[in-house]
C-alpha cells in the first residue's frame, strides 16, 4: 500500500506496543464493508488544531473503501459543549465550512465557545442561522451522537488527542509513533492490516 506522508518502510514496519496499540475488546464500526478511521480530536486541544491541516488534507486523499470520522472527545463535563458544537455542525453539513474556523476562533481568537451564547455568536458571524444551530445543538439527537461518541473513546482508552484509532482494534498517535505527521504513516500500515483481514 503506497503511504501518503511517511513511507512505513522507510522507517522499519511499525511495532505494536511502541507505534500503535492494540484494542483489549473490538469496537463497534459502522460499515463491516469499509476500513473505519476515527480521528479523537477536542477543540479546546493545541495539538489538534496544529494538526487539523494535515489530517484534513490526508482524510482527502484516502481511499474510497475507507471510511474516515471525526470523534469529538470532553476530558472534562464543561468542554462537552465542543461536542455538540462539532455534531450540530455534522447534522446541517456545516463541517467543512466551520470546523477549521472554529480551531482557528479558539486559539487565534482567543474566544472559548464554552455556552450556547459564544456559540450562536460564532454561527451568526458565519453566516448561519443561529436559532435553528442552537435549537440542533440542544436536541436529543446530538445527546445521543454525544454519548455514542464519548462511549468509542472510553472502549478506544483515549488518554490524550489528537489519536487516531482503525478498524476497531488498533491505536496510535503523536506520541506513541513519534510524531503527529508519523501517526499518519502508522495509521496508513494499520489501514494495510486492515485489508488484508489483520
Amino acid at each position: 500500500m503506497a503511504a501518503w506522508i511517511v513511507p512505513a518502510a522507510a522507517q522499519g514496519l511499525p511495532m505494536e506496543g511502541r507505534s500503535y496499540l492494540v484494542l483489549q475488546s473490538r469496537q463497534p464500526t459502522r460499515d463491516a464493508r469499509q476500513v473505519e478511521v476515527l480521528e479523537f480530536f477536542a477543540y479546546s486541544c493545541g495539538h489538534c488544531n496544529a494538526f487539523e491541516p494535515m489530517i484534513d488534507s490526508w482524510q482527502k486523499k484516502l481511499p474510497r473503501d475507507v471510511l474516515f470520522r471525526r470523534i469529538p472527545v470532553a476530558f472534562r463535563d464543561d468542554l462537552v459543549v465542543h461536542q455538540k458544537l462539532y455534531f450540530a455542525m455534522e447534522a446541517m453539513g456545516l463541517v467543512e465550512q466551520l470546523h477549521p474556523k472554529v480551531f482557528a476562533a479558539i486559539h487565534a481568537e482567543r474566544k472559548k465557545l464554552d455556552t450556547p451564547d459564544q456559540i450562536g455568536a460564532f454561527i451568526a458571524a458565519n453566516g448561519v442561522d443561529r436559532v435553528r444551530f442552537l435549537q440542533v445543538l440542544d436536541s436529543f439527537s446530538i445527546a445521543a451522537k454525544v454519548k455514542q461518541a464519548s462511549a468509542l473513546a472510553s472502549g478506544y482508552a483515549i488518554e490524550g488527542t489528537p489519536s487516531i484509532g482503525v478498524n476497531g482494534r488498533w491505536l496510535t498517535s503523536g506520541s506513541l509513533a513519534g510524531s503527529n505527521p508519523q501517526s499518519l504513516a502508522v495509521a496508513e500500515y494499520l489501514i494495510g492490516l486492515a485489508r488484508k483481514g489483520g
